[in-house]
């Protein structure tokens, strides 16, 4: 490895800082953690090089506090920033500023993150690359409302109404029925406005039982791109991933490489640098484009576990101006994983639960993976999102894989705090998740959630 990055940043905080300060620590590269007054205690905070108090508790105070992060950066000298996941991770005037103030964005390039920010200039740049998209309004609506429900009637009902700027389930409604279009618009046009400053909105045709399949894709500075399987994301609450897995089940090699291969040249043809996630939609054996996210995910491991890839490492490796160090013909899929993300939160109403881990024991065993940065005696801090670990297995096939996840799930102990271990162990002995292929609304109707 070059000597570009030496001293780098982690600009966030829980399970993804320390995964990135053990990325950093393997590859000889010294780590500066960034903390706000609640997480003075946080493992990683102990573990790091240096640390910086960044802010009070709120995250719009300190890790969404632009100018405070690059500051750090500047008083420890590091000369490279992390973004994680979540907070400033998909921030384009983040991006930007970052390297204007001399320092390495661990992630795309500032118009990457814009481009693929904006739903409608996402869904046309992926057109352009043959990836397949769910039919829809190919731009911004009308704002006559005859013209918008002429678009409608193309697209056809059931269709759903979408902020351009969205995420995270916010800002997109279901239409039945041309009698509820116009009312739909303007609510979600408002909820938008309010929730990203962009009221614009785009719509696509509704698909009724779906699955959520995403694309891994890793690519470097000159021109070089690989995709690294698929992985299942579908039981999910309130569009929050609950469980994901690796591969995604009942999807054939032969159609895993070729969208998988569309993705890449996607990659290619925006120049894209970096690990990235192509999400789809796929129902009756057709996959549709939804969003892609430019930066790691929370699910990472599961691709990690059956290809032997670190993700973080290779993100950091081409952030420092690397080639990639392996072809597509270099990676290979084997045996399957699942990750279950632990929260904290009470696993009948899912309401937050703060407060102090009095006893916490990890599991283990062979497969057996936890990416957490709790310990007992930690208190969890009400001010962020309630994950505080995620247990990953992998065997040599679903059923192994499974099978340890289940067991993982007995031997892991965290008390003090209410979390959804029970809901995990009930989810992973359910006979239809067991059979695999499960669609996203799965889970909501199995605990009748609305």
């Amino acid at each position: 490895m070059s000597n570009k990055i030496k001293k780098l940043v982690i600009a966030n905080r829980g399970e993804i800082a320390l995964r990135i300060l053990r990325a950093c620590r393997q590859m000889g590269i010294l780590t500066v953690a960034l903390h706000s007054e609640a997480d003075k205690d946080a493992k990683y905070v102990r573990l790091a090089d240096e640390s910086v108090c960044i802010g009070p508790a709120p995250a719009s105070q300190s890790y969404l506090n632009i100018a405070s992060v690059i500051a750090a950066a500047e008083v420890t000298q590091a000369n490279a920033v992390h973004p994680g996941y979540g907070f400033l991770s998909e921030n384009a005037d983040f991006a930007e500023q970052v390297e204007k103030s001399g320092f390495v964005f661990v992630g795309p390039d500032a118009d990457t993150i814009r481009i693929m920010g904006d739903k409608i200039s996402a869904i046309a740049t992926m057109k352009k690359a043959g990836v397949p998209c769910v039919p829809g309004s190919d731009g911004p609506l009308p704002d006559e409302p005859e013209a918008m429900q002429k678009l409608a009637q193309e697209i056809g009902y059931p269709l759903m109404v979408k902020a351009t700027g969205g995420g995270g389930g916010k800002g997109m409604r279901v239409v039945r029925s041309a009698a509820d279009l116009i009312e739909a618009v303007q609510t979600t046009q408002k909820e938008a406005a309010a929730a990203f400053g962009n009221g614009q909105l785009y719509m696509e045709r509704f698909l009724e039982k779906p699955r959520h399949i995403e694309f891994q894709v890793l690519a470097d500075t000159y021109g070089n791109a690989v995709h690294l399987g698929d992985r299942d994301c579908s039981l999910q609450r309130k569009h929050q991933k609950v469980i994901e897995e690796a591969p995604a089940p009942g999807i054939s090699p032969e159609t895993r490489n070729e969208i998988g291969a569309r993705c890449v040249e996607a990659c290619k043809q925006i120049g894209y640098r970096g690990v990235g996630t192509f999400e789809f939609l796929y129902e009756d054996g057709e996959f549709f484009f939804i969003e892609m996210n430019t930066r790691i995910q929370v699910e990472h491991p599961v691709t990690e576990m059956i290809t032997g890839i670190d993700l973080l490492q290779e993100q950091i490796r081409v952030a420092n101006g690397e080639r990639l160090r392996f072809s597509q013909d270099d990676i290979h899929f084997r045996g399957h994983a699942f990750e279950c993300r632990i929260n904290a939160e009470d696993p009948q109403t899912f309401m937050p639960s703060p407060g102090r881990i009095t006893h916490y024991h990890m599991a283990g065993g062979p497969g057996v993976r936890v990416d957490s940065h709790v310990y007992t005696n930690y208190f969890v801090p009400p001010y962020y999102d309630s994950m505080v670990g995620k247990i990953i297995t992998h065997g040599m096939d679903r059923s192994e894989a499974l099978t340890r996840m289940n067991g993982a799930l007995q031997e892991m102990v965290v008390e003090g705090i209410k979390t959804n271990l029970s809901l995990h162990r009930e989810l992973i002995n359910d006979p239809e998740f067991g059979k695999g292929g499960c669609d996203i609304h799965y889970l909501e109707n199995k605990h009748a959630i609305v």
